[in-house]
């Protein structure tokens, strides 16, 4: 699951909307760099990693992170990161861009609703997976993996459209929050640190707004 808005149909009459083939779809038409959610630099997001604190080595599980550069990032920043999508063309696109370096990198293809973390993470870090889950019962299934990969004193980075983001992405309709309503969906088992704004411009030009959120356990 990603974020983006670009007009963008179903492949097939028979593929779940944003299910596997829904992803897989995306990652076969566009480019890495071409897709709305693209970010050269992750900046917003590392600066709440930061300011985490976490130990060198710390495990870092990006959520959603298919192609993204964050990846890159953490390993830079001498952190153990783990990468988590339910598209295998996005993972495979990652992986060729580092080379040699994925080795140090855990994959996971899985729906995060399903994932069963084979370990626990000091951060969970997710921009844009978490609005497409529209369902309550979808929002509960990923928040009980959350709970199984967080680590007791692990941290959160997540990130959402904010309320004047756009309604739709990719195709598929989103939830829309602030730092308050995303910190409801969180409670009581994790609380609010810190909140911030970003204003994303997709590589075609558009606007969109987020909200990010960095939670620790109560």
């Amino acid at each position: 699951m990603k974020a983006g808005n670009e007009a963008m149909g179903n492949p097939e009459d028979d593929v779940e909307p944003g299910g596997k083939g829904h992803w897989e779809h995306v990652y076969e038409e566009r480019e890495p760099d071409s897709v709305s959610w693209y970010q050269p630099v992750p900046a917003q997001s590392l600066s709440l990693i930061e300011r985490a604190g976490l130990a060198a080595g710390a495990a870092v599980i990006d959520v959603g992170g298919g192609a993204s550069t964050l990846v890159d990032h953490l390993l830079a920043r001498g952190l153990k990161p783990a990468v988590l999508d339910i598209a295998a063309g996005a993972i495979a696109r990652a992986r060729s861009r580092l080379g040699d370096r994925a080795r140090a990198v855990e994959w996971f293809e899985a729906d995060v609703r399903e994932f069963a973390p084979p370990h626990r993470f000091a951060l969970w870090h997710d921009r844009a997976v978490f609005h497409f889950l529209t369902d309550a019962s979808d929002r509960a299934r990923y928040l009980q993996t959350l709970d199984r990969a967080l680590a007791a004193d692990g941290q959160v980075v997540l990130a959402t459209f904010a309320l004047d983001g756009p309604e739709r992405c990719s195709g598929l309709p989103v939830a829309r929050y602030n730092a308050e309503s995303l910190a409801a969906e969180l409670a009581p088992e994790l609380v609010l640190l810190e909140s911030c704004a970003e204003h994303h411009v997709t590589p075609a030009g558009a606007a969109q707004s987020f909200v990010y959120g960095r939670f620790a356990r109560r």
